[in-house]
């Protein structure tokens, strides 16, 4: 599985393009210039490549539509979910209404961990960051505070 990281200031053309950064054009490798971009948590989109697309389908598509609760779900995530590939400039266009839904103009901050890129409008971007927690050790506890327990092992 791939595993992106990176924090980038990027801009975004009249067309609704923009140049992904070339640390990350080089993390994805040269087999991977496929993706799938959707409305993400927080108002913000998603960039997966198509590979950690797939997988994160398959476990969405293994849910019971039978629920309601799961319907709701998989329609909520699914929602504006667009193919993307890089054109030989390494640029992605992204379609209108996903950047007018994350509240994107010109200026976007690309955020990469795991096995996404989230594209975030830099002032909703800096928002998030000026409402981080008073005390992130309280936070690291609360969600990784058993991660490691089972084999002994801590973050450090």
């Amino acid at each position: 599985m791939q595993q992106f990281l990176g924090e980038f200031e990027c801009k975004v053309d009249a067309k609704g393009r923009f140049k992904l950064p070339a640390v990350l054009v080089k993390q994805l490798g040269a087999a991977e210039y496929a993706f799938v971009v959707n409305r993400g948590f927080e108002e913000c989109l998603v960039l997966y490549p198509k590979t950690a697309w797939d997988s994160i389908s398959k476990e969405i598509n293994s849910l019971n539509m039978y629920v309601k609760k799961n319907r709701d779900f998989a329609r909520y995530f699914y929602r504006g979910a667009t193919e993307l590939v890089l054109d030989n400039s390494e640029r992605i266009n992204i379609p209108k209404r996903l950047l007018q839904y994350a509240g994107v103009e010109k200026e976007i901050i690309v955020f990469a961990y795991h096995n996404r890129i989230e594209l975030w409008s830099k002032g909703k971007y800096d928002q998030l960051l000026d409402d981080e927690p008073t005390d992130f050790a309280d936070l690291a506890e609360d969600v990784m505070g058993n991660v490691n327990a089972a084999d002994g092992n801590e973050l450090s």
